[in-house]
């Protein structure tokens, strides 16, 4: 789509872009980073990320026994 172009058009198509960009509501990294913080304390009693996989709940739980080699 840009081959089909000239650098006027491709330069208009950048400066609309960069308008929107502008005119997006921002937040400071402090406010968003607590906030951030806050939801994963929140969740982090059912994320089994944190708490495991119960065993009788995890398909990938290893059989038991091995391999005998004689």
């Amino acid at each position: 789509m840009a081959r089909d172009m000239s650098d006027i058009d491709i330069l208009k198509m950048e400066l609309e872009q960069l308008k929107k960009e502008v005119s997006t509501p921002r937040e400071p990294v402090s406010k968003t980073s607590k906030d951030t913080m806050d939801w994963c304390e929140a969740a982090s009693g059912t994320d089994l990320l944190i708490t495991g996989v119960p065993d009788d709940k995890n398909p990938y739980k290893p059989e038991k026994g091995g391999c005998i080699i004689t």
